[in-house]
């Protein structure tokens, strides 16, 4: 199966929208019969990021040139056409045709180095592997100072599945976790909605124990592989990621042993006692969904012996709407409306403290960081520290 038909009740991603400069070859099908991926993406060091500047800046130079040659090579053949009264000049459709009667189209010649390294739009397109799942590996970069992070993927899915893709949102929580590592150093963190588990991943680059959380087998299945993809990260860092289910929806951890990444009562008792930060990436599309999150982060913190902050970040994605007969963004406009409530929730037990993290961190993955990212972080003290005799471990309330 070499190309991917997407259908039009399909999602996909603006990571993925792009296609990319190798053959669309894929690793496997998944349990429902979704084509598999797997992309790399480099982390930039500080070294690096600079050097990735300074080497965009050389592109937007050459690239200037070259339209400039090329305007120059077309001025003159312009010029070698009319001081030529030999033949008379097509006219119409007919000047774009050759002599097949084939349309010419006129390219825009490629610089000598773009086959090296594409820095134009597309550059965080997937990397596609070879048949059998062996990883085309992207060139090593001279100054050994990159990481690279896999991520098994798919590129088009129902709404449902939407978890499965990577997404703009969720490279903006990376660049500022790689940005602010001795923020997060040694602490215990748990993921909301982690999806393909690369927010985990480089999370756990400076975090001892982080729990990456979602539902669905399917998708678990995924984030366990990704994090199994990505040793060669963790295991220097002594770090551990664990991947486990959560249900927002439902108003307990899972602990039966017979279902796939339940909890283990140790684990629950862990998460209470240790857990100072949490994090969510793009997971506020839907408004059930939306309130459901914020209903499971309140009873979590709730039992959280520790002060605790929530890192959020999300992508305004602007639609025409009938009711407000403009374009407007209605999930991020609930999702303000439901910060505000939680913001200003007076109940006696918890305060949360609510600001805007800002664009100001460098990137640390190469991507195109539009003004429609939005990150927040969420302060949360708790008024009265839960009592251990006063509420069982197994249960979120």
């Amino acid at each position: 199966m070499d190309e991917v038909t997407f259908r039009s009740d399909t999602v996909l991603s603006d990571v993925h929208v792009h296609a990319p400069n190798k053959r669309h070859l894929m690793v496997r099908l998944n349990a429902v019969g979704q084509p598999v991926f797997l992309s790399q993406f480099s982390i930039l060091l500080d070294e690096s990021h600079r050097n990735l500047e300074i080497k965009e800046k050389d592109f937007k130079k050459q690239n200037t040139k070259c339209q400039q040659t090329f305007g120059e090579e077309s001025e003159e053949e312009g010029k070698q056409n009319d001081s030529s009264k030999e033949e008379e000049a097509p006219k119409g459709i007919e000047a774009l045709l050759d002599e097949d009667g084939d349309l010419e189209v006129v390219r825009k010649p490629r610089l000598p180095d773009e086959e090296d390294e594409d820095l134009s739009r597309d550059k965080v397109c997937p990397i596609i592997l070879t048949k059998g799942g062996d990883l085309v590996e992207e060139e090593e970069r001279e100054d050994g100072s990159c990481d690279v992070i896999k991520i098994e993927h798919t590129m088009a899915t129902p709404l449902e599945d939407v978890g499965k893709q990577v997404w703009r949102a969720a490279f903006l929580l990376v660049d500022y976790i790689l940005s602010e590592r001795d923020l997060f150093k040694d602490c215990t963190v748990l993921e909301l909605g982690g999806g393909t588990g690369i927010v985990s991943i480089a999370m756990a680059m400076a975090a001892r124990t982080v729990y990456c959380t979602d539902v669905g087998e399917d998708l678990l299945d995924m984030c366990e592989c990704n994090v199994a993809l990505n040793k060669h990260i963790t295991e220097p860092a002594g770090s551990e990621v664990k991947v486990r289910l959560l249900d927002w929806l439902q108003d307990e951890f899972c602990t039966d042993p017979d279902t796939p990444y339940s909890w283990s009562d140790q684990e629950i008792t862990e998460l209470h006692d240790l857990a100072t930060v949490i994090l969510a990436a793009d997971v506020f599309y839907d408004d059930d969904l939306t309130d459901a999150f914020f209903r499971t982060l309140y009873r979590i913190t709730h039992n959280l012996k520790n002060p605790c902050t929530v890192y959020l970040s999300m992508e305004k994605r602007l639609n025409f709407t009938l009711r407000h007969m403009d374009v407007a963004c209605e999930a991020y406009s609930h999702f303000r409306n439901t910060l505000y409530d939680l913001a200003n929730m007076r109940d006696g037990k918890m305060k949360y403290t609510v600001e805007p993290l800002g664009l100001s961190f460098p990137q640390r993955i190469v991507y195109e960081r539009i003004e429609q990212l939005v990150g927040t972080s969420v302060r949360e003290t708790n008024i009265h520290p839960p009592v251990d005799s006063l509420f069982n471990h197994h249960e979120l309330t």
